[in-house]
């Protein structure tokens, strides 16, 4: 039985009134492509700027800043690992992603957190493994944690939704 606390969510997440949405990041935390690149845009010209002060972040960590222009109060900038057939180190560092974006959404006093399905995208994750690990690692983090009333997975696409309802067995 997944948590009820666990959404799925099909749409934009630049659109979502939540707490904070993830950025499925770059190292250099740098405007790119696909959803990094809709964040920035919708978020504006201040998002760049709190990045470039940032300046870098591992890969399997994230870093949180303002909303700006979004509708969310936070973005949490995580930079998941790009795939190279699963023997280095990749689910960990992916899981590591989820797990530190749900403790700064926490430690931010946070009540909710949106996700795309980060390291799918141009970094080549499969998204059966990909959505695995995000599920898994976000329902062991709430068993653990009831600081966050709501989890969401921003889906975009119904290959991408369907993974995510196979994941959570529903």
């Amino acid at each position: 039985m997944s948590d009820p606390r666990i959404e799925i969510h099909s749409g934009d997440i630049t659109k979502l009134r939540v707490g904070a949405i993830v950025n499925a990041a770059n190292e250099r935390l740098a405007p790119g492509g696909g959803v990094c690149g809709a964040i920035h845009g919708a978020a504006g010209p201040e998002l760049v700027r709190a990045c470039a002060a940032i300046g870098h972040c591992p890969i399997g960590e994230a870093r949180i800043t303002g909303g700006y222009e979004l509708p969310a109060k936070h973005v949490i900038h995580a930079v998941g690992p790009v795939w190279h057939g699963g023997g280095e180190g990749e689910a960990a560092l992916l899981a590591g992603c989820y797990r530190m974006s749900l403790d700064l959404a926490r430690d931010a006093g946070l009540e909710s957190i949106a996700f795309p399905a980060i390291s799918t995208g141009i970094f080549g994750y499969p998204i059966e493994r990909a959505t695995r690990t995000a599920v898994d690692t976000v329902s062991a983090w709430l068993k653990e944690n009831d600081a966050l009333e709501r989890v969401i997975f921003c889906v975009f696409g119904d290959e991408v939704e369907r993974a995510y309802l196979a994941a959570l067995g529903r």
